[in-house]
């Protein structure tokens, strides 16, 4: 899904989904007018600084799927640091979601997993200089599976869940200590 389509979660799939050239349009004051009038007046426009950051991250007329979430958390622990990467990727992710109109598939523990996974990773090794090198580093980050070691479908799939932070049931994350259940 583009994050910034008006078109909304299909458009990337559609055949001219990259007509639209969210690089240039994105962020700017005729964006967020074109933005209100196409999702009307609770629809708002997305936060400069994470404009700036999907400029950067998803190519035009790409798709914003696991590799670029990943990249997103990576950019936010790098801004802002490991304590406060979660809550800001989460912020950023739901105004994705609701941009998209689809703020039912937000999931904080998802969310914040992840990027405490990235956190970690970026903090227990030496420094890289770019996301290239610490996904080529971490293959394994890239494997939008990868909680499913630690969570049952049915836990991430929980009101809960969804809803705020929920411990793993399988296995704890090793930063952390016991599992919780």
């Amino acid at each position: 899904m583009t994050p910034h389509d008006p078109r909304g979660p299909r458009a990337a799939h559609e055949p001219h989904a990259a007509a639209h050239d969210p690089h240039t349009a994105r962020g700017s004051p005729a964006a967020a007018d074109r933005a209100d009038a196409t999702h009307g007046p609770h629809q708002a426009a997305l936060p400069e600084e994470l404009a700036t950051l999907l400029a950067e991250i998803v190519p035009p007329g790409g798709a914003f799927r696991h590799r670029e979430h990943i990249h997103l958390a990576y950019l936010a622990v790098r801004r802002h640091g490991a304590d406060r990467a979660a809550g800001v990727v989460s912020g950023w992710i739901r105004h994705l979601a609701a941009y998209q109109r689809a703020p039912q598939k937000f999931n904080a523990t998802v969310t914040r997993a992840w990027t405490e996974i990235v956190a970690h990773h970026m903090t227990a090794a030496p420094p890289v200089t770019d996301f290239a090198s610490f996904a080529d580093r971490y293959p394994a980050l890239l494997d939008k599976r990868l909680l499913t070691r630690h969570y049952t479908s049915r836990t991430l799939a929980s009101p809960a869940a969804r809803t705020g932070w929920v411990e793993p049931d399988l296995a704890a994350f090793p930063w952390r200590g016991r599992c919780g259940s």
